[in-house]
């Protein structure tokens, strides 16, 4: 049987693109989205990419805690162990803290922290009771580096990579694997607009492949931080 990779917010960007990597090794895929349409569009996209890899999608909004129950559930109803997770939900709004509009700060933790705390737990329990799992929580250089019109979006950042820190030190005796990935500029949704050269951002390919190299070590090794930025440096 196929391993099994959960991806939150797996449509666009880094998400997708990590998506892509595992199901062309044969991993079976359960992701969601907002958006439905993109995730049925998706889904056939996979499904010609490499139909051996099966693809569960579930519309989910993983800002909103029930939501997240819900997609873990769908996810756990399936009957598989899941082996990797990506915890990749979130989107960035920019703002200096001392402006931007009421309730960002909320908005960014919702998404970025939350959304990636509920659904870890709503996975751990099982891959602790088969000692066996690796965690990628999707962080930014905005997690070490604070920047202009940065706002809540680093300080959510900041937090999500305290929290792989704290999980890491939770389940290493456990032997799961926690992953910290802080990729700089890519080349996303996010940036859609900027009068910036394309040649100056990564490629979400790049991060992806950087993951998967990173779960191919064996299970006597893992890589708590991926730091991996443009070749002209930051933008």
């Amino acid at each position: 049987m196929n391993k099994l990779i959960v991806v939150t917010g797996g449509t666009k960007g880094i998400g997708r693109a990590v998506i892509e990597k595992f199901s062309s090794h044969d991993f079976d895929v359960a992701t969601c989205s907002r958006n439905e349409a993109e995730l049925k569009s998706l889904k056939s996209s996979l499904n010609k990419l490499n139909p051996a890899s099966t693809v569960y999608i579930r519309q989910a909004d993983m800002s909103d805690k029930n939501q997240v129950k819900v997609f873990c559930d769908f996810v756990k109803k399936l009957g598989r162990p899941v082996d990797v997770l990506v915890n990749n939900a979130g989107h960035f709004v920019p703002g200096e803290i001392v402006t931007e509009p009421e309730g960002n700060l909320e908005q960014m933790i919702h998404a970025h922290v939350y959304s990636a705390y509920h659904t870890t737990r709503g996975f751990v329990a099982d891959m602790i009771s088969k000692r066996a799992g690796h965690i990628f929580n999707i962080c930014s250089i905005a997690s070490i580096k604070a920047y202009p019109n940065g706002g809540s979006y680093a300080i959510a950042k900041f937090a999500l990579l305290g929290f792989s820190k704290c999980l890491r030190e939770e389940l290493k005796q456990h032997g799961i694997r926690v992953t910290a990935v802080i990729p700089g500029a890519t080349k996303t949704a996010s940036w859609e607009g900027v009068d910036i050269p394309e040649e100056r951002f990564m490629k979400a390919e790049d991060v992806a492949d950087s993951i998967f190299s990173a779960h191919a070590l064996s299970e006597r090794s893992v890589v708590e931080e991926i730091v991996i930025r443009p070749q002209l440096g930051d933008i």
